[in-house]
């Protein structure tokens, strides 16, 4: 997959992917307009619409009736700093049978986004020239990647 972002004003940023356009800005407090969610909001939604849909399928693929079925995520972040509690409270539809409440959380559990963050990637960072585009730009006794 790739992305290419753009900067369309004030402190917005927006991702273009496929077909798609992903817009974030900042809450007023911290400089933005508050006109989109902050980026680390979105990763937040990226967990919990992971979660619901691991949820969802688990129910069609076996054929149990999705109406009631419900998903809620809070975040215990004390004082905005590092994330203390991932909470995922998931309301079954009526008639969810029994022996299948152990599986459901665990289909939930095997969500991409949590593993994901549970098993992290190496991320790499180049920078490029805009008036040399073709060759990465580095300190001279820096490497032109930086993994973190």
């Amino acid at each position: 997959m790739e992305m290419e972002v753009s900067f369309p004003g004030g402190v917005a940023v927006e991702a273009r992917f496929g077909s798609f356009a992903v817009r974030t800005d900042q809450p007023f407090d911290e400089g933005g307009t508050n006109a989109a969610p902050s980026p680390f909001s979105l990763f937040f939604v990226s967990i919990a619409t992971c979660a619901g849909f691991y949820a969802l399928r688990f129910c069609q693929v076996r054929k149990i009736d999705t109406a009631g079925l419900g998903v809620k995520m809070s975040v215990d972040r004390p004082d905005r700093g590092r994330i203390r509690t991932i909470r995922i409270e998931v309301t079954l539809p009526p008639g969810f049978p029994e022996k299948y409440e152990g599986a459901i959380v665990r289909a939930i559990d095997s969500c991409t986004v949590k593993r994901t963050i549970l098993d992290p990637p190496e991320f790499e960072v180049v920078t490029f020239r805009a008036d040399a585009s073709t060759a990465p730009s580095a300190p001279p006794d820096a490497p032109a990647a930086q993994k973190s």
